[in-house]
């Protein structure tokens, strides 16, 4: 059996062997194991507010259809023609009762039912009545706090179990606003010529944030003269089931309550009541950690939550062990005033856009690392031990336990699979 995992606690050491992100084998037993298996991100409910809306959806590998239909209930349907297999929706998105095959013109309403076929004579008078000819759905779709979730594994454990400790810093995000969050229009996409599993690190690796994007926190001391010097303080937690948080203090602004110079008076004024309003709501301890505090969240094993300056949901999939694929979408609170979100978007942009200061620093450090693992006979292992020493209790966000935490699912989740498979094989 493979060995890719070395989680010494003794040692304070924590290796993963770097053939996880170039083995054709392993993205296998990930394939099967992991996004066939685990909850994924899909979308949010304010994408399909309306009876009728739907969106087309790349999820695990699968070609979905993500729809609100007309008896009330969103549903994934699996994006193929029963017929001949075309995709039956071309259409990104939009609003219909009817999704219509363009190849043999098979039509089937929102809910996927079929509804009619030309030349129905030629097929038997029972030949759908047991429904194998409707588009099929994804059984297990699930919602917390309107983020959507699909599981093609019809045994799996419930949302509400998995998401596990997750949950709390979810609800710190949505809880800004009285109102709940929605996704806003468009989504970024992007590719990196590296593993998946790198940008799952990445994206709970405070560790980097000061060296990897130096001339972001260069221009916030610029902007803002009461920042003295960049402190990234806070802590990193494991939420269980692989997922995790740093939750910490930087220096830029936040919509929700916390201003910074480059914003207007105004908004100033506006902040200093909506922060009020939160006290009333949960007190003085929640109402900082919801306006004041920065929350980087990874669910297990693609979606990322960014709660910073601004509130992102990140999803990713490898196309081959070397390249991935990730959807960005942005999120912020109903009914937020026109002024509010034009700074959060610009916030949005400058940092975690395709083409502000993180994202392409990001990619250009995880290609770098791919690139090096053509050395992966000679140098076999990455260290993940940053802050081992200091026992998870008192772990730092600039420490790597959140990548720990991941990582130790993987490794379960993986060792099961390549077990089975030596087992079958005997």
């Amino acid at each position: 059996m493979k060995e890719i995992l070395r989680d010494n606690i003794d040692k304070n050491e924590f290796l993963v062997h770097r053939s996880v992100f170039t083995d054709k084998e392993i993205l296998a037993h990930e394939r099967a194991e992991i996004f066939s298996k685990c909850w994924l991100f899909i979308g949010h409910e304010t994408e399909v507010p309306n009876a009728g809306d739907y969106k087309r959806k790349k999820v695990g590998g699968r070609n979905l259809v993500l729809v609100h239909s007309h008896d009330g209930e969103i549903r994934a349907l699996y994006n193929t023609c029963p017929h001949r297999g075309a995709l039956v929706c071309r259409e990104n998105e939009g609003n219909s009762r009817v999704f219509r095959c363009f190849y043999h013109a098979w039509s089937f309403t929102n809910d996927g039912k079929l509804q009619g076929m030309p030349g129905k004579d030629g097929f038997p008078e029972d030949f759908n009545d047991c429904g194998t000819k409707d588009m099929k759905a994804v059984n297990r779709v699930e919602q917390y706090r309107g983020f959507i979730f699909v599981n093609f594994d019809d045994d799996a454990m419930s949302l509400d179990e998995y998401l596990a400790g997750a949950k709390e810093y979810i609800d710190l995000a949505v809880d800004q606003s009285e109102h709940g969050l929605e996704a806003l229009g468009g989504v970024q996409q992007y590719s990196v010529r590296a593993n998946w599993k790198l940008l799952a690190e990445n994206s709970v690796d405070l560790y980097h944030g000061m060296p990897t994007h130096k001339t972001y926190f260069d221009i916030k001391l610029a902007q803002d003269p009461e920042i003295k010097k960049v402190k990234l303080e806070g802590r990193g937690k494991d939420l269980g089931n692989g997922h995790a948080v740093m939750e910490y203090m930087a220096p830029w602004g936040r919509p929700i309550a916390q201003w910074t110079a480059i914003w207007s008076e105004a908004l100033k004024a506006d902040m200093e009541k909506m922060k009020e309003r939160l006290v009333e709501r949960f007190g003085e301890e929640r109402a900082d950690r919801i306006a004041n505090y920065n929350r980087n969240i990874i669910i297990f094993p693609n979606l990322v939550i960014n709660d910073i300056m601004a509130i992102t949901a990140r999803t990713f999939y490898p196309t081959s062990p070397d390249y991935l694929e990730v959807s960005g979408y942005s999120l912020a609170p109903v009914g937020e005033p026109a002024d509010h979100r034009l700074a959060r978007n610009n916030n949005f942009l400058e940092f975690l856009g395709p083409g502000g200061f993180a994202t392409p620093d990001d990619n250009e450090a995880l290609e770098l690392c791919q690139e090096a693992y053509t050395n992966n006979t000679e140098v076999e292992w990455n260290d993940i031990s940053k802050g081992m020493v200091r026992g998870e209790e008192n772990t730092l966000a600039t420490d790597e336990l959140q990548m720990r935490s991941f990582w130790r699912q993987y490794n379960k989740v993986i060792q099961a699979s390549i077990m089975n498979q030596e087992a079958s094989l005997k």
